[in-house]
């Protein structure tokens, strides 16, 4: 699978195309954060991220107008640089940032708010859809879960700079739940590989401009990049990008945001998974509670709205 509308062309009912992009966003998109760990131990962050969603949207951009794809408009082009922005540079890029002062395991975690700001986000906006109790429920258990994971102390332990990475990982949470919800009632093309890629391209401009404002131009020595960071770079522009990126924006399209965004109670576990099998983390007796707390969750919100499409 290299996009969604590559599995769409196969004899697959729509129901298996919504488990295979959940699945890919659940799972690929929980290793991303220690791909970004990786990548930004020897890479500046905004230009790491700038760099890989240029090579990204540049691919998406080229395949879908190859496929036909006409010509995205004028009102399309702003509205996916909006999304762009905010999702891929407020969000995705100040993630890679705060990864230089927490753990890859961590920044899943407190990403895990991005549900919450999401149902309310979707209930303000101009005749919004209030959420049903269920949802409120299961966003609230799924947050006691995360609390029952990270612990009261687990933001300040670390001192002052592991408390600014965490509240920059919130505040990025905040401003993706705030593209995911534009891009599902903005203006995109019909194709999901176009319209993420045209995202891709707008938040890349913003990222480089950030990256290059903060001197990280001078930071990068690419005789000095690690062979694991270019394959956390690697990883993040294939599977990061035009896998799991292509599928959470066909998600967005098909599903509501409550369910799409339900991936940020997984992607958490797969770190923290991740982070047991390949760095030797351990994994508690309260982690494995926090898990089963936070997929009861997940389950409530998914059969709330199954319930609501249902009707």
């Amino acid at each position: 699978m290299t996009t969604i509308e590559a599995t769409a062309t196969a004899p697959m009912s729509s129901r298996s195309r919504i488990i295979a992009a959940f699945a890919a966003v659940y799972v690929v998109w929980g290793s991303t954060y220690l791909a970004i760990r990786y990548a930004v131990e020897t890479m500046p962050p905004f230009l790491m991220a700038g760099a890989r969603f240029i090579a990204s949207g540049v691919l998406l951009y080229m395949w879908a107008r190859r496929r036909g794809s006409p010509k995205p408009t004028v009102r399309e082009w702003r509205d996916a640089i909006i999304t762009g922005v905010l999702m891929l540079c407020l969000g995705n890029g100040a993630v890679g940032w705060a990864e230089q002062r927490v753990p890859s395991g961590l920044a899943a975690l407190l990403v895990a708010v991005v549900p919450l700001w999401m149902v309310l986000i979707d209930w303000a906006r101009p005749n919004g859809e209030r959420p049903r109790a269920l949802v409120i429920a299961g966003v609230a258990v799924g947050l006691a879960g995360l609390y029952v994971l990270i612990g009261p102390t687990a933001l300040t332990d670390g001192g002052a700079a592991d408390l600014i990475g965490a509240l920059v990982l919130v505040a990025a949470s905040l401003a993706w739940a705030c593209g995911s919800i534009f891009n599902r009632y903005g203006a995109r093309p019909e194709s999901a590989a176009l319209s993420t890629g045209l995202q891709m391209l707008g938040g890349s401009v913003a990222l480089v401009a950030i990256g290059l404002a903060r001197g990280e131009g001078a930071q990068l020595h690419v005789s000095q990049v690690s062979i694991q960071s270019w394959i956390g770079w690697l990883y993040l522009v294939t599977f990061g990008s035009l896998v799991g990126f292509t599928a959470y924006i066909y998600l967005l399209k098909t599903v509501s945001p409550a369910k799409a965004s339900t991936y940020a109670y997984v992607n958490p576990l797969v770190a923290v998974f991740l982070g047991w099998a390949i760095a030797g983390e351990s994994v508690s007796a309260r982690t494995i509670t926090a898990a089963a707390i936070i997929l009861t969750g997940v389950a409530m919100i998914t059969v709330s709205q199954g319930r609501a499409e249902a009707e």
